[in-house]
């Protein structure tokens, strides 16, 4: 009688512990729980700890509440020029609406394949307003910025808030680069072109000015130079004219000398005169008695 009362005691213990064990489940810091009953949902349990289900009957569905990363494969956009662009971008979000989430999405490891669609919606309509240009060289925060308003407004029904977009590279198609680079190099070796061109003009310039001036100081230093040997060579008259005026007796030999100095210059020349001719007329006697 013990033995069979020890035994239907042991069995109630292991069937009770059972039915806990089927009943309980905890709930981390990182989860949300929601308990379904036949598929229904019946609870959502936002705090951890320790938390009850009918067993059997009900199971438990754990949401992640930390911030989850959707990843986009490279998308190709078109821009609002028809110019092509390959972008590569990624999103944060959180589930703030477990209950939602579930019924809208299902099973959370479809939430994948239920966001990206959006995602990539999100990108194309957003870069589509804009020219190549203005993608390239406008402020990329405020791009991103522009795709996290339009991913949340297109996932609002999935019970998730998107807290941030990023762009990791927006890279022009190879064959777009590889023209755009041609055109860039053309365009640059024209720069160069016109540059150069400008400098032989304005190389030009300084030499043909530099040339006009130094004519004219050229100019300027001969009628200088021709205006000082004319005052010389008037100084020089005034002085003979005014030594012949006060011994013009003088003033003929020593032209005279002068004549004698030029006419024997050279190492081998000869002068053949008469003692009476005009040349020693100065060195006679009759010269020296006018001279005294």
């Amino acid at each position: 009688m013990n033995r069979s009362i020890a035994i239907g005691a042991g069995v109630t213990a292991v069937v009770v512990a059972f039915v806990l064990y089927l009943s309980a489940f905890t709930v981390g810091m990182t989860q949300q729980a929601i308990v379904l009953q036949f598929g229904d949902p019946r609870q959502v349990i936002t705090e951890p700890g320790l938390h009850w289900k009918l067993p059997v009957i009900q199971n438990v569905v754990f949401i992640d509440k930390r911030i989850l990363n959707l990843d986009s494969p490279a998308e190709e956009i078109i821009a609002k020029d028809r110019k092509r662009l390959v972008v590569d971008a990624f999103a944060r979000y959180r589930i703030v609406d477990s209950l939602r989430f579930y019924q809208s999405v299902g099973d959370p490891r479809n939430a994948i394949q239920r966001l990206q669609p959006n995602f990539v919606s999100s990108l194309r309509n957003v870069l589509g307003d804009h020219t190549l240009e203005e993608l390239v060289r406008d402020n990329r925060a405020g791009l991103m910025k522009n795709i996290q308003t339009a991913f949340n407004l297109a996932t609002q029904q999935f019970g998730i808030e998107v807290v941030d977009v990023r762009i990791r590279r927006a890279d022009l198609p190879e064959q777009n680069s590889q023209a755009i680079y041609q055109r860039m190099q053309t365009e640059r070796e024209r720069e160069a072109a016109e540059i150069r061109a400008q400098g032989n003009e304005e190389a030009q310039r300084i030499r043909a000015r530099a040339d006009r001036e130094a004519t004219v100081i050229i100019a300027e230093a001969e009628r200088d130079g021709q205006l000082a040997r004319g005052e010389g060579d008037a100084t020089r008259n005034n002085i003979y004219a005014e030594a012949y005026s006060r011994d013009t007796e003088f003033f003929a030999f020593y032209r005279s000398m002068q004549a004698y100095r030029e006419g024997l210059k050279g190492d081998n020349t000869t002068m053949i005169v008469t003692p009476e001719g005009e040349f020693f007329r100065y060195f006679g006697a009759e010269a020296g008695r006018v001279r005294r």
